[in-house]
């Protein structure tokens, strides 16, 4: 089934191209079909590429999926044109009266910053707020889960001693909908510089942690309702983004080592080998089918449950 989204999108001519089914908003229009209502948050600088992470991800699943794309009005974004947003994004105030099946929000390169110190932290709080009571599963990435992790249950995070690079072993260490039909060990990549860790999320009665690394630390968290999804890492990434991120580091003079487990015997002028695509897929794919179409309730005025932990 198809996600369906703007036809200008640039995403439309990657995602056809490699033949994942993609649908325009006029067609989807005239189908009696109620398709599952997605949000996505998208607080990545380089907005276009993580728009086609995503949407291949969602769009490789058998559910119809109507997407709409959101953006920090209270953050000016220097690495996309005016023009993109205007066309294909909407703000806060655009969707404050909408009520949507699931919502992801992405990471952020604001690590290095307080939360508060974030130009849009007021205005993620109020998102935040409205997936309380109009989102019936949310999905946070990285930066965004902890934040996420941070406001719901101030949980914090902590800075690494050196950037978490690479791409790492997971072990899944209690079976949930969520790693259905996961191996027993998976792969995926991180890209950060800070972590939030076992013993405080361990204090939090909503929570339990999912999958974690030896080496990379927590990774997939849920709340025990299903409605709060956190992942640490980047299953989204294509083959070549750490590599991307890595050379724009290299060439900026800032201390980096080479991606972990990424190239082959970490030579950088070899090709890197993908070993998270089919755990990527996966999650993406558990996560829409059992955690918000299974769940959902077909009316969405109904969707009216605040489960926030905050006063």
């Amino acid at each position: 089934m198809p996600v369906i989204i703007p036809e200008a999108l640039p995403a439309t001519e990657t995602l056809t191209n490699e033949q994942i089914f993609v649908m325009h908003e006029q067609r989807a229009h005239e189908q009696d079909i109620r398709p599952l209502k997605l949000a996505i948050v998208n607080l990545m600088p380089t907005k276009i590429v993580t728009e086609t992470q995503l949407l291949r991800l969602i769009g490789n699943t058998a559910l119809q999926v109507e997407v709409d794309l959101i953006r920090m009005a209270s953050h000016e974004s220097k690495h996309v044109s005016a023009e993109h947003l205007q066309t294909f994004y909407k703000d806060f105030e655009d969707i404050k009266n909408s009520k949507y099946d699931g919502m992801i929000v992405t990471g952020a390169p604001v690590e290095h910053m307080s939360f508060q110190e974030v130009n849009y932290w007021d205005e993620l709080k109020l998102i935040f707020d409205f997936a309380d009571k109009n989102v019936f599963s949310t999905m946070f990435i990285c930066w965004g889960a902890q934040a996420a992790m941070h406001y719901y249950y101030d949980v914090p995070k902590y800075p690494l001693p050196e950037k978490r690079f690479g791409v790492f072993e997971h072990n899944v260490l209690v079976k949930r909908p969520i790693v259905r039909g996961f191996d027993d060990v998976f792969f995926a990549p991180h890209s950060r510089h800070t972590e939030f860790r076992a013993e405080d999320i361990e204090k939090v009665n909503d929570v339990e942690i999912i999958a974690r690394s030896e080496e990379a630390g927590v990774y997939l968290v849920a709340s025990k309702d299903g409605r709060r999804v956190f992942v640490s890492g980047h299953c989204e990434y294509d083959p070549l983004t750490l590599d991307a991120e890595y050379r724009r580091d290299l060439s900026q003079g800032k201390p980096i080592q080479v991606p972990k487990n990424y190239y082959p015997n970490d030579d950088d002028t070899k090709a890197p080998v993908v070993r998270w695509r089919s755990h990527g897929n996966l999650l993406f794919a558990n996560w829409l089918n059992y955690y918000v179409y299974q769940e959902t309730p077909f009316d969405l005025t109904t969707l009216d449950k605040d489960h926030s932990d905050k006063e």
